[in-house]
């Protein structure tokens, strides 16, 4: 629990009120007024539960995905767990020793070397100088960053501390790796790399995996199992797909919206939206399933227009695109107001996020002449109904193949 705006309780009298309650064994009086963890409402008392009534078990081997909007208290849970900061009330118990990566540079000093902040965090797990000494290949090369292991680390970029604070968490050997949305810095190749890393510690050396990420595609690739924080309480602990879906199904059902003064002319997108095959809106697409995307124009001049569509990833890699001319379809009919979609299957494609770009153009035109170009107009969650499928396949797409052997020899 926390008060808000200051550190402890905001005063001596407070301080030492809860101090003495402690040591007489009694509860903290302030825990009573304590409210929920709902960052969009004002606080009466000024106290608030960032953390409530949380019970996990996790066995070795595991790897638990933890998942919640920001403010939720998924940080405070494992600063909480890799005892950074302590609870108000209730206990952890845990055997091994626990790895954590919580932030950008967590456990460095800023001025000593990589490797000085490797035998560092080595000795703080207990690990003797041979032990640090026989991994610190392994570590510098997974890293990627041998050039300046020697170097400050004050002087390393964001990426660069993450991609050494990740290896020397995973390769010091912890019984319980806790890892924060930091990956999220690390580049496309560091972080396929990383999650690899902890499917071999996990299913190949026993080891217990936290691992929190606004990535579902991570989640769903990584983890054996699931929880939704909401406003610092579980209220989800289960399958990874039910997680996922639950978590997508109570977020607010966002659609691109514009608005235009009344006196505009010239034609735009009013909303867009996705939908399964029986129009029932969606906010996340299921890869193999046949899907739809809904859009509502505003043609005052009653122009024949043509819709132009591309999907792309978090990469900036393009994954499908639609034009009339691709697809040898007429022109929308030249009407005041139209609402038209566009069916389609998404194959199975190992993509965690799909980002759409929408444009509207005239009879004839190319990219190049669009009247309307909305850039990221709308973004989608996506998951692989194929669990499998995504924890052992990485790339963009999967091909239907199959591997024939031929009695040549």
């Amino acid at each position: 629990m926390y008060r808000l705006g200051v550190i402890g309780t905001g005063t001596i009298s407070h301080d030492l009120n809860r101090w003495w309650h402690k040591v007489r064994g009694k509860e903290d009086p302030y825990l009573k007024i304590g409210e929920a963890n709902v960052s969009s409402s004002k606080s009466d008392s000024g106290y608030v539960w960032a953390l409530k009534d949380i019970s996990l078990e996790v066995m070795p081997g595991e790897v638990l995905g933890i998942i919640g909007k920001n403010g939720a208290g998924k940080s405070t849970l494992l600063k909480i767990l890799s005892r950074v900061t302590g609870p108000t009330t209730g206990k952890i118990s845990y055997r091994g020793r626990i790895g954590s990566l919580l932030e950008v540079g967590t456990g460095f000093h800023g001025e000593l070397t990589g490797r000085e902040n490797i035998f560092l965090n080595g000795a703080i797990l207990g690990m003797t100088k041979a032990e640090i000494r026989s991994k610190m290949d392994e570590i510098v090369n997974f890293a990627g960053i041998e050039r300046y292991i020697d170097t400050p680390v004050k002087r390393y970029s964001s990426g660069m501390k993450v991609r050494l604070g990740f290896a020397v968490a995973a390769h010091l050997e912890p019984e319980i790796l806790v890892v924060d949305e930091v990956l999220a810095v690390g580049d496309a190749e560091f972080q396929k790399k990383a999650i690899g890393k902890m499917q071999d510690i996990s299913s190949n050396e026993g080891r217990t995996i936290l691992f929190v990420s606004h990535n579902m595609g991570s989640i769903q690739k990584l983890c054996s199992k699931s929880v939704i924080l909401e406003n610092g309480q579980i209220i989800y602990s289960g399958d990874v797909i039910q997680s996922i879906k639950t978590y997508n199904d109570s977020k607010s059902k966002e659609i691109y919206q514009t608005e235009r003064k009344e006196n505009f002319s010239k034609p735009y997108i009013l909303k867009a939206w996705f939908t399964d095959e029986i129009d029932k809106k969606i906010d996340y697409l299921v890869s193999g399933e046949n899907l739809k995307l809904h859009f509502e124009i505003s043609n005052s001049q009653k122009d024949e227009l043509e819709v132009q569509l591309s999907f792309w990833d978090g990469f900036g890699n393009m994954l499908w695109n639609f034009t009339h001319q691709s697809y040898n379809t007429p022109p929308l009919p030249p009407q005041e107001k139209l609402h038209v979609s566009i069916s389609f299957n998404i194959p199975y494609i190992i993509v965690d996020e799909i980002f759409v770009h929408i444009g509207i153009s005239a009879k004839g035109e190319t990219a190049y002449g669009m009247i309307e170009n909305n850039i990221n107009a709308l973004s989608i969650n996506v998951l692989n109904k194929e669990k499998e499928l995504s924890k052992n396949f990485f790339g963009i797409f999967k091909a239907q193949a199959t591997l024939k052997l031929h009695e040549d020899f």
